[in-house]
């Protein structure tokens, strides 16, 4: 993935240019209200993300070239995060939709009260910096996971010198390209934890995207395991 403008994918997407896509990522936040949601006004929402851009341009190099058909390919080369420190993942999720689709998302009833706080990031997916914001890069959906068990799916991915996406950072990717999100082709996100077997996941229920979790031991045929190359503020 460079920062040139070029054509590619099955659907006739243009590879993004690394600054119009963060400029077109501002403004999916603004439009969903998440400047507003943050205590803040649109300009200082703006204020808050723009140092982020020049990081976007500078790093976005280094992601894999292909053609940019996230449906197909399930990568995307990097998504705006805002974090729960922010807004809270109940509000963040709600505002997410299914590519062409109407029906909001919703967190799971599996969620008792009061425990989707405590699944918060590992060490090892630490968001950076302290504002609330930040950029993932170089993401992959990691259907190559679906059928695996999420504790293998896991070590796999610590092996290559990757990290598990966190909620905040499966939502970020989600409200950008819902494109992602596809049948049996969705993800866990093991950079959140609660200190038991539980593995939050992104899936497809009643039309609409399901924030859930699975048990680390049980696979399933169209749940894989989300992950990125690295973050940076």
């Amino acid at each position: 993935m460079t920062d040139r403008k070029s054509t590619g994918g099955s659907d006739g997407l243009p590879v993004p240019d690394a600054g119009a896509e963060f400029d077109r990522q501002v403004r999916t936040l603004t439009a969903l209200g998440y400047p507003a949601l943050a205590g803040r006004s649109p300009e200082e929402f703006a204020e808050l993300v723009a140092p982020l851009r020049a990081t976007a341009v500078e790093r976005v190099g280094a992601t894999a070239d292909g053609p940019y058909d996230p449906a197909a390919t399930g990568r995307v080369p990097f998504v705006l995060v805002v974090t729960r420190a922010l807004v809270p993942v109940e509000r963040t999720m709600e505002l997410t939709t299914l590519h062409g689709g109407k029906l909001p998302g919703f967190v799971d009833r599996s969620f008792e009260p009061g425990s989707l706080e405590r699944f918060v990031a590992t060490e090892e997916a630490a968001p950076p910096g302290r504002d609330g914001v930040h950029l993932l890069f170089d993401v992959e959906r990691g259907e190559e996971f679906c059928g695996a068990v999420p504790n293998d799916a896991m070590a796999a991915v610590a092996e290559r010198g990757r990290t598990l996406l966190t909620i905040e950072e499966g939502v970020a990717l989600l409200t950008h390209v819902p494109q992602v999100l596809v049948k049996n082709k969705c993800f866990s996100l093991g950079g959140s934890r609660s200190g038991d077997r539980r593995v939050p996941a992104l899936w497809i229920s009643q039309k609409a995207p399901k924030l859930g979790w699975c048990w680390a031991g049980n696979p399933h045929t169209w749940l894989g395991m989300a992950s990125a190359g690295g973050r940076g503020v």
